[in-house]
């Protein structure tokens, strides 16, 4: 790829255009002088504004004539002129292909954010189908970055498609779900052998050959190769009857079954094997984008995106580039049917084509089955956005009355939550939750995980929360990003420690220009809507349960109690993965294993005794006495100790 020069107006005033006082206006950008130095090569265009911030990015087959249709004299959609006004220079990038110019375009406004490009947003991870990449791999379910090793199948559009399939194929093909903490320290089949979902190699009950050989077929399947997966398990099922293996062929003659009845099922859902059908439905400038997915024939379900349409109203151009975003993340079907037509579909077919490897097809001209999945898309769009719209006036209805609630003169654009949790001083975390006017904004949420405290202080605890927060924001001067109202999960203590961060920070508390400081006290036995709300100026205010305002400090509050819990629990639970047994002189891999194999677990080894312990093999008295003292946080015990005389 080439980047060309970028094709600012000509250096220097022009005398004949001056502004108040005497001082030169910038000539306007010659869009029609840049676009003729062009070339006709692909490529991805920039338009930048005068105070250089990026106002959009476009991709084109052949850049001359792509950038001075822009320039021309066509009539355009207002708010095209509207950015056309503003545009002070012009960026080119060439790139050999066109497939690479619409990669490119991707990466750039996902990272630019452009004001007038149409932005996809979705703060959710994409479930996925997961075969892990081990000795004995685990069938389960996995969101987030795909930093597993393994094979990966998806994107589902939801979580109940996932389960659906895994619960699927663990019926078929009998692959441990367990997590390998789990699946290490197994002494005994677990239920899920027992109800015939599991073959149990936790304990060896399956031959390493014959799991892997499962594996394979349950990748087969998740592939959507159901018709080369029957055609090996009928061979497979007769060679085992010639060889007289009666019970083999038995067990793959109901594998072949369960298969058989999958397909027939996918058969009535429909004909359709690997497909997505996309529809777009719009009120002014909201817009809802549905998909519906197909793989292998089955439905997988819907799901719902509203992209951000910074001011478009064109359906068409929503749906292009919402085509053209998702696409770019996540692996393409054979098969993408569109309930309207959209700009340059051949070179998004072939942009998609050459990165999945197959041909990939875009259509919207359909018939059939195939329009009927295209009217369901429609009326679920349809349906999906009336409910997000009526969700944004309840929005905006209690952000008003939480102004009015407050005092404020605007309702907050940016709502903090900070809330601590731990068990009994173990594993303390921090949360800290953002919500703008939209709603959450999950890419901003926060966790601290807390040290060098008294365990259980959440006074402390909170303190060293807000520091690390608000010194990042001292420390970023004037990019800093301050909330307009932050919410303390406690009563008079916390706030008093939230107050004084932020005036050691130099920090304005107190509403209208600075940080409007609200502590939110629990009500009388923790009822719901009976909460105090604590002010810096010492008021205490009691809005009652019917108070919008109110709910929506319950929703911040409680998503900032959900957040901390989760962070705690995954903390503790890691910690406690993580065997002690390890920090033990004389303990090593084979001792670790023999203890936990003869215990069933660490938590069968710690109610244990010193006594006990001494008589797992390789373990000595001194050993024994080492590893009860650790793992009860004593000094060392001894083996036989003297029992107290009575009193």
């Amino acid at each position: 790829m080439t980047t060309a020069a970028s094709g600012a107006a000509p250096p220097g005033p022009d005398p004949a255009r001056t502004g108040s006082g005497g001082i030169p206006e910038a000539s306007p950008f010659d869009g029609k002088a840049f676009a003729r130095k062009l070339s006709t090569a692909p490529g991805v265009y920039r338009m930048f504004a005068a105070d250089d911030s990026v106002l959009y990015v476009g991709k084109a087959r052949a850049l001359k004539p792509r950038v001075a249709s822009y320039f021309n004299a066509v009539p355009k959609p207002a708010r095209t002129m509207a950015m056309l006004a503003q545009v002070a220079r012009m960026e080119v990038t060439v790139t050999r292909t066109e497939a690479e110019a619409l990669l490119l375009e991707n990466q750039l406004i996902k990272s630019l954010r452009p004001r007038y490009n149409v932005l996809l947003r979705d703060d959710k991870s994409y479930p996925y189908v997961l075969i892990t990449q081990e000795p004995w791999p685990r069938l389960a379910m996995h969101r987030g970055p795909r930093n597993v090793p393994g094979r990966y199948f998806g994107p589902y559009p939801g979580v109940t498609a996932v389960r659906d399939t895994l619960n699927m194929m663990h019926k078929l093909f009998k692959l441990r779900s367990c997590e390998d903490s789990v699946f290490r320290n197994r002494s005994r089949p677990c239920l899920q052998h027992q109800i015939g979902r599991c073959t149990a190699p936790c304990v060896g009950l399956v031959p390493a050959r014959e799991y892997a050989e499962s594996v394979r077929r349950a990748g087969l399947f998740l592939e959507g190769r159901s018709d080369d997966l029957s055609r090996e398990l009928t061979e497979a099922m007769e060679a085992a009857s010639e060889r007289l293996d009666f019970e083999d062929a038995a067990r793959l003659r109901d594998l072949l079954a369960g298969v058989r009845t999958l397909q027939a099922r996918q058969y009535v859902d429909g004909s359709a094997a690997e497909l997505d059908v996309l529809a777009c439905a719009m009120q002014g400038t909201q817009a809802c984008v549905l998909l519906l997915a197909f793989r292998d024939g089955r439905n997988l379900g819907t799901r719902a995106f509203f992209p951000r349409t910074n001011g478009s109203d064109n359906p068409a151009e929503v749906l292009a580039a919402f085509v053209s975003q998702y696409y770019a993340e996540q692996a393409p079907p054979r098969e993408i049917v569109l309930d309207r037509g959209i700009d340059d579909v051949d070179l998004l077919q072939e942009a998609f084509s050459a990165a999945a490897g197959r041909r990939v097809q875009i259509r919207s001209q359909v018939r059939g089955e195939r329009a009927g999945y295209v009217d369901l898309a429609r009326r679920n769009a349809e349906l999906s956005l009336a409910t997000e719209l009526g969700s944004q006036a309840a929005q905006q209805a209690r952000l008003d009355s939480l102004r009015d609630l407050l005092g404020l003169v605007d309702p907050p654009q940016r709502i903090e939550c900070f809330d601590i949790s731990h068990t009994m001083g173990e594993a303390t975390v921090a949360s800290c939750v953002v919500f703008d006017a939209q709603g959450p904004v999950r890419g901003q949420y926060r966790r601290y995980n807390i040290a060098g405290i008294t365990g259980g202080d959440d006074y402390a605890a909170m303190l060293q929360a807000l520091q690390r927060r608000f010194r990042r924001a001292v420390e970023a001067g004037a990019d800093a990003v301050l909330p307009d109202v932050l919410l303390i999960d406690g009563g008079a203590g916390q706030v008093a420690q939230a107050r004084a961060v932020l005036d050691d920070l130099g920090i304005v508390a107190g509403g209208g220009e600075g940080v409007l400081l609200v502590g939110v006290a629990k009500g009388e036995e923790r009822r719901a809507g009976h909460e105090t709300l604590l002010l810096p100026d010492g008021r205490a205010l009691h809005p009652g349960a019917d108070s919008p305002g109110l709910q929506l400090i319950q929703q911040v509050r409680d998503e900032a109690h959900r957040f901390a819990i989760t962070g705690h629990r995954g903390r503790r639970q890691k910690a406690r993965n993580v065997s002690r047994l390890e920090d033990i002189p004389g303990i090593g891999p084979r001792r670790r294993a023999s203890l936990l194999k003869h215990f069933g677990g660490l938590a069968g080894l710690k109610a244990a005794g010193a006594e006990e312990i001494a008589k797992v093999e390789g373990i000595n008295a001194a050993l024994a006495g080492r590893i009860y003292a650790t793992l009860h946080g004593l000094a060392e015990a001894p083996v036989n100790p003297t029992p107290p005389s009575p009193r």
